[in-house]
């Protein structure tokens, strides 16, 4: 750690974020979790809202991709993801729904200063977002893509989204 100049958990906790909270809504796969625990530590996001069906920490199988980073990242769990989106956006989130619809902006296209609180709303690996959570969604991005695919694996959307939103803050 020392010699690649990184933080110490309690360091890290205590640093600035970002201010992006991800919410991930029914994600199944635990290792899916996981990864995005680790994503949001390298992007030093404020938190992770875990809603639905979506397991929390600790778990063996989390910890597997996590590598420690559910002990960083800061995270909560509430069962209503609708519930949840209306707290973040009483807190002043901007809550942005990552899905393909209808009016969605490309996510190359979207602009970000890094000023304004954003809530990323990430949904089922099978089913994406849910209609209702959509529909209390201020916003909807998606990932332009060319390939036969419509959609790629939830963890990988998290880290592409990610990239994209603090790449130019990272200068």
């Amino acid at each position: 750690m020392d010699e690649l100049n990184r933080p110490s958990v309690e360091d890290f906790k205590q640093s600035s974020k970002m201010p992006l909270i991800v919410v991930l809504d029914n994600i199944r796969s635990l290792h899916n979790v996981g990864s995005v625990f680790r994503t949001s530590d390298a992007f030093s996001i404020e938190k992770i809202v875990l809603t639905g069906i979506t397991a929390t920490p600790p778990h063996r199988e989390i910890h597997k991709t996590a590598l420690g980073a559910t002990e960083s990242v800061q995270w909560r769990y509430q069962e209503n993801c609708v519930e949840a989106l209306r707290e973040l956006k009483r807190d002043g989130f901007r809550v942005v729904g990552v899905e393909q619809v209808s009016g969605s902006t490309a996510l190359n296209t979207f602009g970000y200063s890094g000023k304004e609180k954003l809530a990323l709303v990430f949904g089922n690996e099978v089913k994406g977002v849910d209609q209702t959570v959509l529909d209390h969604c201020d916003d909807f991005i998606e990932i332009p893509q060319s390939g036969t695919k419509h959609s790629l694996n939830v963890s990988v959307s998290v880290g592409v989204v990610l990239w994209e939103l603090t790449r130019s803050l990272l200068k």
